[in-house]
């Protein structure tokens, strides 16, 4: 597989394609190796993991610059998740010996429960962030006591195949964390089909996790699905609106749009409309666009060519759109755009456009902004903007979304749990409970009776 960097449309490397043979031989090392760590004691794995992040961070500034050749992210992004996975893999590592069953009082004995790992868990990341959705699956699973088999997207493997490295460098133990390249059609159908693989954690397209679900489900195989979105930005008239229009744009442009919650659908009470438009033009317009190596830039370029002309169909000639600027020549860049004037239901006020492209639509009282969020199959996060808490709270139950932000355009945190509505996923991840996703609730009654 051709790994090329979107700035430039050079060739980065060359990486072996794994076969289903080598997604077999796979699962059997990773099995072998879960018995063993699933019986080592919980200190020992919780040290292990410490130290895998302690190694992670040593390599920040090499993970983050594999980032930016291989994604196209900026550096600044690029700093921040491979930050992300350390934090992750400290944050699991605490939970470790505190993944405890319960005793349930019953008449004759004692009952106890026992969370189990599952076993092998196949994880099937995304292009869009490699290094830190990798580590949501990676470390709690881990930390649970099972082995991973991680299959990276065909543009994006480097960083993984780096992170493979540096597990064993902290000693984690040799094929409990494999990482397979390979097509999804080849490597990641064969994980998903495989009899001992427990569980899929599958971040991407809507489409292809229907697929992967239908294929769990013949197996009765455990998965937890992370898909699209079109995540409203709701701004009401009472809210700061400077203070909103300055937030707007990075909340759809961030990593050049390829985010399942970036609000791409921004909802603006009638009353300020003309007035946010005012303030959001010149933001939209002075976005820097350019070398993602570069500290400055705030955005960088789709990941490929088809992503290119993917969005590109979006943007019929005939919509009148904001426009920021993008560098000309080598690379598959966009501009930073905003479409205004269009229904709701066009492709690109109701699609995942999946790049730096947002729509404008006006609504007129707090039923009409909530009816518009929930108008999409969607519903993964958003955000609202408002001076009124009652308000606040009152949309925040409304609205159809796993997670949602007030005067804020925060989704992700690893303490805290991230999942979807709708067919934006299913199943959580992250937070408290990222821990329990991969184990097995196994119940033993000990009698007491003579």
């Amino acid at each position: 597989m051709t790994v090329l960097n979107p700035a430039t449309e050079e060739i980065v490397a060359i990486v072996p394609a794994a076969t289903r043979d080598d997604v077999d031989a796979a699962v059997a090392r990773a099995a072998a190796a879960q018995r063993g760590w699933a019986a080592a004691a919980p200190a020992d794995r919780a040290r292990l993991l410490r130290r895998f992040a302690a190694v992670v961070d040593e390599h920040i500034e090499e993970l983050a610059q594999l980032e930016v050749r291989e994604a196209g992210h900026t550096i600044g992004n690029a700093r921040w998740e491979a930050g992300n996975v350390r934090d992750l893999l400290d944050f699991a590592a605490g939970g470790v010996e505190r993944l405890s069953g319960r005793q349930i009082p019953v008449a004759g004995g004692i009952d106890v429960t026992f969370l189990e790992p599952l076993g092998v868990i196949g994880v099937i990341a995304p292009w869009n962030f490699p290094l830190p959705i990798a580590a949501w699956g990676l470390a709690p699973a881990l930390a649970a006591g099972n082995a991973v088999l991680l299959k990276p997207a065909e543009t994006t493997p480097l960083t993984a195949l780096r992170l493979a490295e540096l597990a064993l460098e902290a000693g984690i133990p040799e094929h409990l964390f494999q990482v397979l390249p390979g097509r999804g059609a080849v490597a990641g159908d064969a994980l998903v089909e495989h009899p001992g693989v427990a569980k899929i954690v599958f971040t991407g397209s809507t489409r292809v996790g229907k697929q992967i679900m239908a294929k769990c489900a013949e197996r009765v195989k455990r998965v937890t699905l992370e898909l699209g979105g079109k995540s409203p930005n709701i701004v009401f008239a009472d809210a700061d609106l400077q203070a909103a229009a300055a937030a707007a744009p990075m909340a759809f442009l961030d990593n050049t749009g390829q985010d399942c919650c970036a609000r791409t659908r921004i909802l603006v009470q009638r009353t300020a409309y003309d007035r946010f438009l005012e303030l959001l033009a010149p933001e939209i317009e002075n976005v820097r666009v350019g070398d993602p190596a570069d500290e400055k830039t705030q955005m960088g370029p789709l990941i490929s060519r088809a992503q290119l002309d993917r969005v590109r169909s979006y943007v019929t000639d005939d919509l009148t759109a904001i426009r920021g600027t993008a560098p000309e020549g080598p690379g598959f860049w966009y501009p930073p755009t905003l479409v205004t004037g269009v229904d709701p239901t066009a492709p690109v006020a109701a699609e995942e456009v999946f790049g730096p492209v947002a729509v404008v639509l006006p609504f007129e009282d707090e039923e009409d902004a909530v009816r518009l969020a929930n108008a999409t199959e969607y519903g993964l996060s958003g955000s609202l903007w408002t001076r009124d808490i009652g308000r606040a709270l009152r949309v925040s139950r409304a609205v159809a979304a796993g997670n949602l932000s007030v005067n804020s355009h925060s989704s992700v945190r690893y303490w805290t749990p991230f999942g979807g509505y709708k067919q934006s996923g299913l199943g959580r991840e992250l937070g408290p409970d990222a821990l329990t996703a991969f184990t097995e609730t196994k119940n033993v009654f000990i009698s007491t009776e003579a």
